[in-house]
């Protein structure tokens, strides 16, 4: 039976977009429930959404490790899917324990402290969700492209699509958490908000099995990461020690060696061999994957903008006239919805109409080379974070003109669709970046390494979330000890506008510099150009 292609990929597809749905049905809302049930102020709120954002996003470098090391990638996946299923159900029943402000509370009460037990299985259940995620993100991806042939020119093309249409669906899976489970959230109950990705886990673990005997599986005896041959080589060195050790005096003065020991040498100079092999291979992979750095590292700002998107554009979007008519009054997360509409509408003009005409001109099957596409994306993430400024400042001069600078639970004057121009851009920004990485990591490293490759692209934001939150804590604290917290509970007394215009500025100076990398870079496929 003929494997792989997309018959294969299909099912993959369905799988990350279910993981997906689940992922952003905890991350999208996830600030609104530490302000609101849980009482953290916004930006202890934000650092700790970061740092679990981080977290989630840094653990694919272990997943992936685990799954090239031992385990490989198809079991890898099932086994990270039933521990992310398990997280989201604990999730949602962390929710029923403890009194919630808006029913526990008549007007004019002070709500209740949420107990000790509820906050821990929380942040317990949290944190195996991103386990989870650490299994399934890099492994999924690498599994989904494993499903195309690069000797095969048909499929070798249909690859560069996989990565096109694989982002489409993710954002197809987010766009319905958005509008769905944050309806839920935000109107109905947190436990049920949680119990409906819990059951989407659950059914997209269940399609991806259904695929198991169409998949096309890597050859798992080629697929060691660094970790793998450096315990090789180490295991090879005790073994030679051991056998020197062993090996009496006089056969190295050249007398009374037995025959025994001959054979002991001639094994050891094999070892030797086969343990310089070894080494050698292990120190061209690693400098394979080393020369990544100085890309992975100029796109780190890139993902500290990425990581406000969860955090305070929701809190932004929150004081906002969200009203659409007379009936719908739309959940603040919810607005996160345009970034992944933008990316559902640009994807297929991308693949469509930007790759073909682009293709005329340089006769480069994907039209622009992956360094290019990432740093388009990283131009218009600059003028995402602009827009994101002057919105702000605007969304000031309302509150102050409105007298609603003292009222922050007030709704001021002033229309959600001030926010969508931003979350385009910014979801225009993914199309071409966030695309560009994926591919770039999945390529750019050595074959046997694919699942590293992905984690690398994934840790990118990782660590943006980690800059992200020690950022947030570090100008929280400094501002509020000279007077008022750029962060403030109250954003009407904070300055959201001039925590943009800073990132605005090093993204761009980041910008810069990734141009003068880029075009430096030397891709590992000869017959490649620069940038």
């Amino acid at each position: 039976m003929r494997t792989g292609s997309w018959r294969s990929a299909i099912f993959i597809i369905v799988a990350e977009i279910g993981e997906r749905f689940a992922f952003y049905a905890v991350a999208a809302n996830l600030i609104t429930f530490l302000t609101g049930p849980l009482q953290e102020g916004i930006a202890a709120a934000a650092a700790a959404t970061n740092a679990w954002n981080g977290t989630a996003l840094m653990l694919p470098l272990l997943g992936g490790a685990i799954a090239d090391l031992w385990l490989g990638r198809y079991l890898t996946i099932i086994l990270a899917s039933l521990l992310y299923t398990l997280g989201l159900g604990l999730l949602a029943v962390s929710t029923l324990v403890g009194q919630h402000c808006n029913t526990a509370t008549t007007a004019g009460e002070k709500c209740p402290p949420p107990p000790t037990v509820q906050v821990t299985l929380f942040y317990a259940s949290l944190y195996m969700v991103a386990v989870g995620e650490g299994g399934h993100k890099p492994c999924t991806h690498a599994f989904g492209a494993d499903q195309f042939s690069q000797s095969d020119p048909g499929e070798s093309v249909s690859r560069g699509s996989f990565f096109n249409w694989w982002y489409f669906g993710v954002c197809a899976g987010t766009a319905g958490t958005l509008l769905v489970v944050s309806y839920v959230q935000e109107n109905l109950s947190w436990g049920l908000a949680f119990a409906i990705p819990c059951a989407v886990m659950a059914f997209t673990l269940v399609v991806f099995l259904l695929g198991t005997r169409t998949y096309r599986y890597a050859d798992t005896s080629g697929t060691r990461n660094l970790f793998a041959h450096a315990g090789e080589a180490f295991t090879g060195w005790r073994r030679r020690q051991r056998r020197r050790q062993c090996m009496p005096r006089a056969s190295h003065r050249g007398v009374g060696v037995s025959a025994q020991e001959l054979e002991i040498s001639r094994v050891d100079e094999e070892a030797q061999v086969a343990a310089a092999t070894t080494t050698t291979n292990a120190a061209g992979e690693a400098k394979d994957v080393l020369r990544l750095f100085p890309i992975w590292a100029m796109t780190l700002v890139y993902a500290v903008v990425y990581s406000q998107s969860m955090t305070f554009f929701t809190k932004q979007a929150a004081t906002l006239d969200r009203r659409v008519g007379e009936v719908v009054k739309v959940p603040p997360a919810a607005l996160l919805s345009f970034i992944s509409i933008s990316i559902m509408v640009l994807v297929p003009v991308y693949d469509r109409v930007v790759v073909p005409l682009s293709r005329r001109y340089t006769g480069r099957p994907s039209g622009i080379t992956m360094l290019q596409r990432i740093g388009a994306g990283m131009f218009l993430s600059v003028v995402s974070t602009v827009i994101a400024a002057l919105v702000e400042e605007r969304r000031l001069r309302v509150a102050r003109d409105a007298g609603l600078t003292d009222k922050p639970k007030a709704q001021l004057p002033m229309s959600l669709w001030w926010m969508v121009p931003q979350y385009v851009v910014f979801g225009a920004a993914d199309v071409f970046a966030m695309v560009g990485l994926q591919e770039f990591f999945y390529d750019q490293v050595p074959d046997r390494l694919r699942s590293i490759g992905l984690a690398l692209y994934i840790s990118i934001f990782g660590i943006g979330s980690f800059v992200s939150s020690a950022l947030v804590s570090g100008i929280h604290r400094a501002t509020a000890a000279s007077g008022q917290s750029w962060f403030s509970d109250n954003l009407n007394h904070g300055h959201l506008d001039y925590f943009y215009w800073l990132l605005a500025a090093l993204s761009a100076l980041q910008f810069f510099a990734y141009v003068f990398f880029a075009w430096r870079y030397k891709y590992k496929n000869v017959g490649d150009e620069h940038m």
